[in-house]
């Protein structure tokens, strides 16, 4: 059974810093393109990051650009988001997600894809 499910959510203070992970089960990262998006009350959902398999390119929206960092490990078959300087925008609930292709989608807009039950992050003070 193909699973993705993300944990390391929580309350960051404004500056602060928070490191979400997502752990695949049921086939093997490495070999798809991996990515996250976070998706905010009466917001549309935003694609923010994504790891390509192809050239191992890393791929960021503009919003997150120089403050989240995508990795991942693939003896942990584990994705990670650091996300660094984090401010109350990026308050959502965010989550990992697949389409089964080795290159990241245009614009970070995955269409047919498969995501977990997300993790949330909340930035106050």
């Amino acid at each position: 059974q193909v699973q993705l499910v993300e944990s390391g959510g929580g309350l960051a203070q404004p500056g602060g810093s928070l490191n979400l992970s997502c752990v695949a089960s049921g086939f093997t990262l490495e070999y798809y393109a991996t990515g996250w998006f976070r998706q905010a009350p009466g917001r549309e959902r935003e694609g923010i990051a994504c790891f390509s398999v192809g050239d191992g390119s890393t791929h960021y929206a503009d919003s997150v650009k120089g403050r989240f960092i995508i990795s991942r490990d693939n003896a942990e078959n584990t994705a990670y988001l650091q996300m660094n300087s984090l401010k109350p925008e990026d308050t959502a609930v965010y989550y990992c997600v697949t389409d089964w292709y080795s290159s990241c989608p245009d614009n970070l807009q995955w269409i047919k894809a498969d995501w977990g039950q997300g993790t949330q992050v909340t930035v106050s003070s």
